[in-house]
């Protein structure tokens, strides 16, 4: 009997030693990008914000995976929650300059696209990788936001690390749903993959917004 993920077949604390363990990695991304926030200056307290919700999802995604309950569930999707639609109205204000009519009409519109695309993939994926449907909009939002990002120096760098970002996750994404599917081959199935590529991908976005703010100075006193 599987509970939830392929590598889970118990309810003990241990059940899942990769898709605990590998949440490490978030909080390593999370220094790494606290440590290079201070580096620029540390005056960027929306990007504290942010860095601080990565060490959030690392304790959260610990906690659901060792201990899976009602309030765990919270705990693990709220601040993932919280930093993707909060990453996005960051990005329109300040890798797009938008409004913040702008900025508050177009992250609503980005959270109707993700509930879209999880009721629609309830509603006709097998369960196993229904759940990763919603997530297909943050793969819809990197790739846009970085497409739509103008080729010129000052963003130049933000607009990399979107697509490295967008690609990382695209793949992170397909080994969370292709979790159950490999069980009979691979016992620890794919989950702890979405944990460390996500890592690597929050680390990119985070780097992005950090530098974000110089490549501002830099075009405004040009």
């Amino acid at each position: 009997m599987r509970f939830g993920y392929c590598e889970r077949l118990d309810a003990g604390f241990w059940a899942e030693p990769f898709n605990a363990v590998t949440n490490a990695a978030f909080l390593v991304a999370a220094l790494a990008a606290l440590l290079l926030w201070r580096r620029a200056g540390g005056r960027d307290p929306l990007v504290l914000v942010l860095i601080l919700l990565v060490f959030a999802i690392g304790i959260g995604s610990f906690l659901f995976h060792t201990m899976p309950n009602g309030w765990t569930v919270m705990a693990d999707v709220v601040p993932i929650q919280l930093f993707a639609f909060g990453y996005f109205a960051f990005a329109l204000r300040r890798y797009f300059g938008a409004s913040a009519l702008v900025t508050a009409a177009g992250t609503l519109a980005f959270f109707g696209l993700a509930l879209a695309l999880s009721w629609t993939g309830r509603a006709f994926l097998p369960a196993p990788a229904s759940g990763s449907a919603g997530y297909a909009a943050f793969v819809l939002g990197l790739f846009g936001m970085a497409a739509a990002l103008p080729c010129r120096p000052a963003v130049s760098l933000q607009k990399k690390l979107l697509i490295f970002a967008g690609v990382a996750f695209a793949i992170s994404l397909t080994m969370r749903s292709i979790d159950f599917a490999v069980c009979a081959g691979l016992p620890f199935g794919t989950h702890w993959l979405w944990h460390l590529l996500n890592a690597l991908v929050l680390y990119w976005l985070l780097r992005a917004a950090i530098l974000s703010e110089p490549a501002l100075r830099r075009r405004a006193g040009a």
